[in-house]
């Protein structure tokens, strides 16, 4: 057998999740963790797939590792050839169980300590013989995640650059006026976005889509964010409106409940036509989970 035939046929898969985690960790130690084996183990496995391939993937330092440039172009492929693969044992297993097994499913930190627990029961309910993996990220990320096949499905706020995937909008979500308690404007019913023209607008940092949501919403009638104040959190921006840094907008399901209660704080709806947010679901068009997913949409939506 020809020695590059014989190397592809060295190769296993198992041997492939151990370069991957290593060029994720730039560390044996953890990607032994990550992979369930023993540092040695990994070390061996890995200096073997070099010996099949007859090229050095990796730089061994002292405290670190680092990919060679044809470490590198593998591990590419090799996400591929793990994506494959796990495509493939998810096919048959939901060809045997469609709603059964593990979703993985990631929500923007603004909609998933609000949704979550409104949705959970009635997804165990329904879908006894389904667990969700939960995860909290950001919209960019969630989506690198998707295409990577990392995530099953993805929540977040719509639209976004699909770029292989396909979505569905859930629901679409109020704005509304969070304000300190001794306001002008607190003892109003409804608040008219103009109003706002004048007061500190206090928003979330860079990264989070909810920001650039509201800072949408604002511009449009004039309103300027304050600029030496960004939140990590909406809990953050919550407690600043309360001790009477500013004002700002939240979305109505982080305004309910016990979400609603924070001493100094009054949360009012804004007036015709009212700002709001689109919430969707993002999914690979390949993904072998699409009976799973659309239950769980289902239930979402509803």
């Amino acid at each position: 057998m020809p020695y590059i035939e014989r190397a592809v046929a060295d190769i296993k898969l198992k041997d492939l999740r151990y370069l991957v985690a290593v060029a994720d960790t730039h560390h044996f130690g953890r990607a032994a963790e990550r992979c369930f084996v023993s540092q040695p183990t990994l070390s061996a496995q890995l200096k073997k797939l070099e010996e099949s391939l007859g090229v050095q993937l990796i730089e061994r330092q002292p405290k670190h590792v680092v990919l060679t440039e044809a470490g590198a172009e593998i591990v590419a492929r090799a996400r591929r050839m793990l994506e494959a693969s796990d495509e493939l044992v998810a096919v048959a297993r939901a060809r045997r169980e469609p709603l059964a097994g593990t979703l993985r499913v990631a929500l923007l930190p603004t909609i998933g300590p609000y949704l979550l627990p409104r949705v959970i029961p009635a997804v165990r309910k329904a879908l006894p013989r389904l667990t969700l993996l939960l995860y909290e990220y950001q919209t960019a990320p969630m989506l690198e995640k998707l295409q990577a096949a990392q995530l099953d499905l993805g929540i977040l706020a719509l639209p976004v650059d699909l770029d292989g995937l396909e979505a569905r909008e859930l629901y679409e979500e109020a704005f509304l006026a969070a304000l300190p308690a001794q306001h002008r404007l607190a003892k109003q019913a409804t608040v008219r976005l103009e109003e706002l023209k004048d007061e500190p607008l206090l928003l979330l940092t860079e990264g989070h889509c909810l920001r650039d949501q509201a800072l949408a919403v604002c511009n449009r009638a004039g309103i300027e964010e304050r600029q030496d104040f960004r939140a990590t959190s909406l809990e953050t921006l919550r407690q600043m409106v309360a001790a009477g840094a500013g004002v700002t907008l939240l979305p109505e399901l982080a305004t309910q409940g016990a979400y609603g209660a924070v001493r100094g704080l009054v949360v009012r709806p804004f007036s015709r036509p009212v700002p709001t947010r689109h919430i969707g679901a993002v999914w690979r068009k390949t993904s072998a989970r699409r009976a799973a997913i659309d239950a769980v949409c289902e239930i979402l939506a509803r």
